[in-house]
């Protein structure tokens, strides 16, 4: 049985029979009194309340201080109060306000909590919310893990409006549709998805509504965190959902007919569906031209791939396979684990994990003690090691290109899967050696073929095959020449331009 349908039926199964807390029952019955707002606010020390005094009565201000910012509440709410004239509605007083049923407490919770002012009249006996969310927030700033030489130089922050604006000042589109949803049944975070509604798939747009509206969790602290929860086949070792930090990247999607989905309080955007060779690329190489970014994409592609073969074949060759070797390079390898007690297998896990012990413990402190750590601690190691005969130098530079040629994808989720696969290709080598290695080549293709993002197809467009797809595949063709859009998309609109447009 599919994994994503026994999940979606155990979560309606959960959904319906989930039961209203008393609690909630008997807040959702009570009036909006000032008395009831203390007491559900009790322990919230960043929460105010002023007193205003409005010709004959007495108005309450109920805020949160680390939402709002103090200037912003006098001149939009205490100042058009204490100017307010006889016979004035509160409306005509705040006209950007909004009017609050009187029996709708917990939803007046969740407004304060989320950055709304409360006024509480007396006579009228009214409530009224403005809303004057304004947190203390961090400026557009350069990303750090897609970092680019040419082209646009913002990134992502962890403010959604922020994140939507970016977009939106890029496609000045009415077609441009802004869903937001509210997911977290403790956070209660705030949700965006975005596509442009004539490009983009509708089945494909009601599948990613679908799901997140679906998703039953307490919180989200990141979009790396919604995408797991959405994606087709969680226990894949491959991201099936691409996660950007660049504004430029997710309108590209947009255009092309993908979905973006967008976290509030994640500097990342989330697109689907997303292809396994969309992977390998990188927003930099439309800024190229098209022979060097071919060139980019080729070395990211087959440097995947060596980087996983490269340390199992060690294994497999000096286990099984020695008569493959040319006589001179036999005689260096054999000259090089003179001394080495372990067999080859035992050899390789060992480098192999010391590189992720370093590489963990790097990014793990701070970012100039880090490099430090990793560089300084990979030569003296090394150089320890084979001077103490418990490794080989030849095992040392296999595994170094190894760690070098994993970074080479563009996206970081799948370098971390290359990774992982390293050490599942070495454990087969050393147990069939090149016959192994290829059985577990077979079972990691039969496994790509079958899965999908979104509910399409994921080795698009190997499978199926698309020959216009092949134009922005591992080879870049010319911008000119690139009319169709992909067919990952399964966009109503197939053509990126008339064909007629000289």
């Amino acid at each position: 049985m599919d994994l994503w349908k026994l999940w979606k039926k155990t979560t309606l199964k959960t959904t319906g029979k989930r039961e209203r807390s008393p609690e909630r029952d008997s807040a959702s019955k009570k009036l909006i009194t000032i008395e009831a707002l203390k007491k559900e606010l009790a322990d919230i020390d960043d929460t105010v309340f002023v007193q205003v005094p409005v010709l004959n009565q007495t108005v309450t201000v109920v805020y949160i201080n680390s939402l709002s910012k103090v200037a912003d509440i006098h001149d939009l709410v205490i100042r058009p109060l204490r100017e307010a004239k006889e016979n004035q509605l509160p409306s005509e007083i705040l006209p950007l306000s909004e009017e609050v049923e009187l029996t709708e407490l917990p939803a007046a919770l969740i407004d304060i909590v989320s950055g709304f002012t409360l006024i509480h009249f007396e006579n009228p006996n009214k409530v009224i919310k403005l809303n004057t969310y304004n947190p203390a927030q961090r400026s557009i700033t350069p990303t750090d893990n897609e970092s680019t030489v040419i082209g646009p130089q913002d990134a992502f922050t962890e403010s959604l409006e922020t994140n939507v604006s970016l977009i939106k000042r890029r496609i000045l589109n009415s077609s441009l549709k802004y869903k937001q949803l509210v997911l977290g049944t403790e956070t209660r975070t705030s949700v965006a998805v975005l596509y442009i509604e004539d490009i983009a798939n509708p089945d494909i747009v009601k599948r990613v509504l679908e799901r997140l509206h679906h998703v039953e969790y307490h919180g989200y602290l990141s979009m790396s965190h919604l995408s797991k929860m959405i994606e087709d086949h969680p226990f894949s070792p491959f991201p099936q959902l691409a996660v950007t930090q660049r504004p430029d990247h997710v309108t590209a999607a947009l255009l092309d007919g993908r979905i973006a989905v967008m976290l509030n309080g994640s500097p990342e955007a989330t697109i689907c569906p997303v292809t396994f060779l969309e992977l390998f690329m990188s927003s930099e190489d439309y800024y190229l031209r098209w022979t060097v970014a071919s060139l980019m994409r080729s070395l990211r592609f087959f440097g995947f791939f060596v980087s996983v073969f490269l340390t199992s074949s060690y294994v497999s060759v000096l286990t099984y396979h020695q008569e493959m070797l040319p006589p001179q390079l036999l005689l260096l390898l054999s000259e090089s684990r003179a001394r080495v007690p372990f067999p080859p297998v035992i050899e390789a896990l060992a480098i192999e994990l010391v590189v992720e012990i370093l590489r963990e413990a790097g990014s793990r402190m701070p970012s100039k003690v880090g490099q430090t750590i990793g560089i300084v601690g990979g030569i003296v190691i090394g150089t320890a090691s084979v001077e103490a005969g418990l490794t080989s130098n030849v095992l040392i530079v296999l595994v170094s290109v190894s760690a070098l040629l994993s970074f080479l994808p563009a996206s970081y989720l799948l370098s971390t899967s290359g990774r992982f696969l390293r050490y599942f290709f070495i454990l087969a080598a050393s147990l069939l050696g090149l016959f192994g290695q290829m059985l577990a080549l077979a079972a990691v293709m039969v496994h790509l073929l079958r899965l999908t993002s979104v509910g399409e197809v994921y080795m698009t467009p190997v499978i199926p095959r698309k020959l216009t797809d092949l134009e922005d595949s591992i080879f870049l063709a010319p911008i000119k020449y690139m009319l169709s859009r992909s067919g990952a998309s399964k966009s109503p609109r197939k053509l990126r331009r008339p064909l007629d447009e000289e």
